[in-house]
């Protein structure tokens, strides 16, 4: 068992706001259950931690015997509180980023925090980068981050909000200068937040519908986004201003947030063209809303009179005129010589009337050309060395969120349209049936039917509900296009992209809605970027000739010109990992990366690689700059698009301090990563090649390790559903989207977040570490050499380094002696036993192969922090592990549904999520 870890200096404050939070806990507990309950706990909490310690049988026994005789009602109790205990935690760490954070800022001016915007902008000019190096990466630097509705977070917004509100408090409490009054004050507040936290329900009574996940998705950009994005923008000017001063720096507006709830319809028939619609609606709604607010509170500082400026005569003439044509007489400002003021509210007026009546801006480019006639004439009396921070920040914010906030992606199967094409060209007798065509007649009727001006849709014809509703969204695309702007959709994700006719059918869909066009004259209007989504290993292999397949037809090139030459390409870590393991869907996305990039380029085309990735290690997740080092160097000057989703919304996001953390630390890796892609030199590249020769070996080794257990083994998938909950996860109310891609109980069609959110529950982590272990061993077995060799790999390559860091994270959360624990619901334990026996195999020879790579004594030895988080949490989670494996044994032998077991298997399903801080 793991021995216990010492506590370095730094988290002293977290251990004391942890002992603090627990006894308040406590102190609950023995009000809403009594000394008993109390007692209880603490008597779970003591074994489970001796037998971290010293795993001792008997206690083992012990604690097992207690957890079956525990009554009902306190059963329930002692789930809650082991539950509640990780809110608390959670909301203690977040607090401590924070605090660490400011000890940097507080410290001498030479001690600067790692990966910051500071500690970039130094290392440029402690290299001697020149201005003109850094301005050209400036001008090309690009990162969308894109917020999904992919339900992996388990926990309830109220309960979110509480631990924000808990966080706040313990900040507030850091503070020195507090008096007696104010820290009692203080105190009693957060008695009374950890009292609501206990007294409020963790569970959802309902499925969210989309427009709730939409909601929750504006809530980030409502509490956060709004204000931080233009925040990391300001400094990064600033920061370059004070390094490199006298340099006129111009920082584009590399950093956004885009969207794909209400617009990703892959698998939920509940986004229908309708949802698209409010969604977009709502995101206007918001960001006007934003506008106004602000403007409200720049009327208070503008009070500025033209007895004491000068007022520019452009903006003077400019009020007079718009004043009689924007606002009635008794909504003008009253006193005429603060003009500033007077400007203010018109552009209120103005901005309340968009989209209702013809005095609203058309565009959010006029509204900036309002908001730059202002600087303008306040740049004349402001001093030179003191701009208008408020007013710079608000333009900022409307370049970023425009009219629309954020760019909504769409996404749909590639079997949808499919089928949409085929009944359209049947109908028209095109062809009979399109489906049954090989790709290379799909592809010639495809090209002749784009080249083609006349549309190929007939008029008020009966095409099937599904065609319909395929041609609504289209139609809506356009109408969005028209009314939100062009930057409100932006690109249309194709599922599971198997052939280039894949991306063409989207195109045709276009053409007839009138988003692509051809004209008579020859020439192409196209609106829409068509972006394939490459999922499974097979497809990642296919990658390159399917996009350079696309790349050698006019017809794709026409349109590609229109988008400035540049290709976006979705690359899937879900179903990659799901398909072939962590390891070897990791290097096989990796590799697609690379040939699609040497392949586009020898066609002149620029690309953007999305990257799919979930929260969970099993699915691509891991810190964002970790992240974004891990792709290869010289895909990072196209941009770089990352999803985020679930649990890592409210981790990252939630407030404002960490959601600023998470981006300078994104922001500075990325700039840093992108100069350093100007100095690859030739030996690098050469010696890159090795590494890479030796990743394939491993990766193979690695694939078919996974598949004899996960599609060769005829008992995989009784051992998958009965040793983990996968059943029961079914029943947490969590998102809109089906656990399935269809109604059968087939592995292919079971969704990658389920699959990865069972094994995480299970606490085996199959999907993040298992197989790499051989694949490694293998490789290092053979000789001295190749052990070396994957030391200096480790060292100097940052993906080969990623890829192990995120193994050593997954087998630190995972525990095979809780693991063993769920194997006891498996009904043949021939089965469990022999399966079981595989995974502890491979999990040891995973340990041993990771720590000889990283000559650690310890898994995440280089990463004291977070060794200890897992450390602190395990303790606590084991428990609730224990009590989920009871409790799925007495479930599955009721005869009946039993809503009452249901419902503590679900609090244990959430609580070991917040626990772990990992779902799927």
């Amino acid at each position: 068992m793991t021995t216990r870890i010492e506590a370095n200096d730094s988290s002293l404050p977290l251990r004391r706001d942890v002992k603090s939070l627990g006894h308040i806990l406590g102190e609950i507990i023995v009000h809403h259950g009594g000394t008993e309950l109390l007692d209880k706990v603490e008597k779970f909490r003591m074994m489970a931690k001796s037998l971290r310690n010293n795993f001792d049988r008997q206690i083992y026994n012990e604690l097992k015997e207690e957890i079956v005789n525990l009554d009902p009602p306190m059963r329930k109790q002692i789930i809650r509180a082991f539950s509640i205990y990780f809110h608390l935690i959670n909301a203690a760490e977040s607090n401590h980023r924070i605090r660490r954070r400011r000890e940097y800022q507080l410290q001498d001016d030479h001690v600067v925090q790692p990966v910051s915007i500071e500690s970039a902008l130094l290392s440029l000019k402690e290299n001697e980068i020149d201005e003109e190096t850094i301005q050209n990466v400036l001008n090309t630097l690009s990162l969308e981050l894109i917020i999904t509705a992919h339900p992996t977070e388990a926990t309830k917004r109220s309960v979110i909000e509480i631990q924000k509100r808990i966080g706040k408090i313990l900040k507030d409490l850091d503070n020195t200068m507090l008096t007696k009054k104010e820290r009692k004050k203080l105190e009693d507040s957060l008695l009374n937040e950890v009292t609501i936290l206990w007294q409020t329900d963790e569970l959802r009574h309902r499925k969210p519908t989309v427009m709730d996940e939409v909601r929750n998705g504006l809530y980030y950009f409502d509490q956060t986004f709004f204000d931080v994005l233009p925040d990391i923008h300001q400094d990064l000017e600033e920061g370059l201003t004070e390094q490199f001063p006298g340099h006129a720096w111009n920082v584009p507006n590399f950093l956004r947030f885009g969207s794909w709830i209400g617009g990703d319809r892959d698998g939920n028939p509940n986004v229908t063209a309708e949802v698209s619609w409010e969604t977009l609606e709502s995101h206007r709604e918001l960001v006007l809303k934003k506008y106004r607010d602000s403007l409200i509170e720049a009327m208070k500082r503008f009070s500025h009179s033209s007895t004491r400026v000068e007022i520019s005569e452009e903006l003077l003439s400019n009020v007079e005129k718009e004043e009689i044509l924007y606002l009635p007489a008794e909504k003008r400002w009253s006193v005429e010589q603060e003009v500033y003021r007077r400007k203010i509210a018109i552009i209120i007026a103005r901005l309340e009337a968009v989209g209702k009546s013809d005095i609203g801006y058309k565009a959010s480019e006029e509204l900036l050309e309002d908001l730059y006639l202002i600087q303008r004439s306040v740049d004349a009396h402001q001093p030179a060395t003191r701009e208008l921070k408020m007013l710079k920040k608000f333009i900022r914010q409307v370049q970023l969120f425009g009219f629309h906030l954020a760019t909504l992606d769409i996404r749909n199967h590639s079997g949808e349209h499919e089928a949409a094409i085929t009944e359209i060209l049947r109908k028209v007798k095109v062809t009979e049936d399109y489906a049954a065509l090989s790709e290379e007649e799909k592809l010639n009727v495809l090209e002749s039917v784009l080249k083609d001006p006349r549309p190929v849709l007939l008029l008020n014809e009966d095409y099937s509900k599904e065609t319909q509703e395929m041609l609504k969204v289209f139609t809506m695309i356009k109408k969005a296009h028209e009314t939100f702007g062009k930057k409100s959709i932006l690109v249309y994700l194709v599922s599971m992209t198997q052939a280039a006719s894949d991306l063409l059918e989207v195109l045709v869909l276009a053409k007839e809605a009138g988003i692509y066009r051809l004209h008579a004259d020859g020439s192409v209007e196209s609106h829409l970027n068509v972006a394939p989504l490459l999922e499974t290993v097979d497809d990642l292999i296919a990658g390159p000739k399917i996009m350079e397949t696309l790349f050698k037809m006019d017809v794709y090139r026409n349109h590609l010109k229109i988008h400035g030459d540049s290709q976006e390409i979705m690359l899937g870590y879900s179903d990659g990992s799901k398909d072939g393991g962590t390891l070897t869907a990791n290097w096989k996305l990796y590799k697609a990366q690379l040939e699609i990039h040497d392949m586009a380029k020898s066609y002149q085309i620029g690309l953007k690689f999305f990257h799919g990735r979930g929260g969970s290690l099993g699915r691509g997740g891991g810190p964002l700059n970790r992240s974004i080092l891990s792709q290869p160097a010289e895909t990072l000057g196209d941009g770089v698009k990352i999803t985020e989703q679930g649990e890592v919304l409210s981790s990252r996001y939630l407030v404002e301090d960490i959601a600023y953390r998470s981006l300078e630390q994104a922001t500075s890796t990325l700039i840093e990563a992108s100069v350093n892609l100007s100095k690859e030199s030739e030996q690098q590249h050469l010696r890159e090649l090795a590494w890479e020769n030796a990743m394939e070996e491993i990766s193979n080794v690695s694939l078919k390790k996974y598949q004899s257990l996960v599609f060769q083994d005829p008992d995989f998938l009784t051992y998958f559903t009965e040793a983990t909950p996968l059943n029961e996860l079914a029943e947490l109310n969590i998102g809109s989207r089906p656990m399935k891609r269809k109604n059968r109980n087939r592995f292919e069609d079971l969704r990658a977040i389920p699959w990865v959110f069972a094994w995480t529950q299970s606490r085996q982590l199959l999907p993040a570490w298992y197989a790499a272990g051989t694949g490694l061993e293998s490789f290092a077995s053979k000789s001295e050499e190749n052990l070396q060799l994957l030391k200096r790999m480790y060292n100097e390559w940052t993906f080969f380094r990623s890829t192990i860091d995120n193994l050593q994270m997954a087998l630190m959360k995972a525990d095979i002696t809780t693991a063993k624990e769920y194997t006891s619901l498996v009904n043949d334990q021939e089965i469990a036993d022999r399966i079981f026996g595989n995974i502890l195999e491979e999990y040891e020879k995973t340990k041993t192969i990771l720590l000889q790579i990283t000559d650690d004594k310890e898994l995440l030895d280089h990463t004291p922090n977070i060794k200890e988080s897992v450390h602190r949490r395990n303790p606590y989670v084991d428990p609730l592990n224990f009590l989920q494996v009871e409790l799925i044994k007495q479930l599955r032998q009721q005869e009946e549904p039993n809503e009452e077991l249901l419902t503590e298997v679900l609090l244990t399903i959430s609580g070991i999520a917040a626990g772990l801080r990992n779902t799927g």
